[in-house]
């Protein structure tokens, strides 16, 4: 096949696609064009994308390609599809995703020591919303389940592998005098693939369950 045709399916399976493609996927599709000049089509294909001002390009996400649309035409994605995008993640949520994402695996109660309040609502939210999984149990007392953060984790991110989030000594950079929480949540960044603000106030549920915890803890204190 001639260059621009293999170039025309690969966007063309890309554009068919809901689910980031791997270059072995690809590859295999593409009559076994190899790995490395797989890259090359690709990185011709978005030359040609920017040199044409289109609105859209081929993003690594999540271990593999997928066309996604430039952030700066968000606005307008936002209105046409209103009502449809999922969700954002509330402060709770992301907290708790941050500190999995970097301890991980991590069981609940070493989530709980961190953040220093219950969260067994923020973690069932996640595994509902298949952001983390179970990565088996952990060798202490009680052996409990043990936590790790899901590929759709890095679909929702926008990020191709966990070794792309930053590094230690780089989060303790961003680390100031009680602000860790804060530190870990904007190191993975404030948008998602559709350039939504993934802050948003908490859920009535997490909220409520954090409030009935704090309430609690104060009639321990008063006891």
């Amino acid at each position: 096949m001639e260059d621009r045709f293999i170039k025309q399916v690969i966007e063309a399976l890309l554009f068919a696609s809901d689910v980031p493609l791997s270059e072995t996927k690809l590859s295999y599709y593409v009559d076994g064009v190899e790995i490395r000049q797989l890259r090359q089509y690709i990185n011709e294909i978005n030359e040609e994308y920017n040199a044409n001002h289109r609105a859209f390009m081929i993003q690594r996400v999540a271990g593999g390609y997928q066309i996604v649309t430039r952030p700066e035409f968000s606005p307008w994605l936002k209105q046409l599809l209103k009502g449809k995008i999922k969700t954002r993640l509330s402060q709770a949520s992301l907290e708790a995703l941050a500190i999995i994402a970097f301890k991980q695996p991590i069981s609940r109660p070493q989530i709980e020591a961190i953040r220093g309040i219950q969260c067994d609502g923020v973690v069932k939210n996640l595994l509902e919303r298949g952001l983390i999984t179970i990565a088996g149990r952990a060798e202490t007392v009680g052996r409990p389940l043990l936590y790790k953060t899901a590929d759709e984790f890095l679909r929702y991110f926008g990020i191709n592998q966990i070794d792309d989030l930053p590094k230690p000594k780089e989060i303790e950079e961003l680390i100031g005098q009680g602000k860790d929480l804060e530190a870990l949540s904007l190191s993975l960044g404030q948008r998602d693939l559709f350039g939504n603000d993934i802050f948003e106030k908490e859920t009535a549920e997490e909220n409520s369950e954090e409030e009935n915890f704090k309430k609690i803890d104060a009639s321990d204190d008063e006891a």
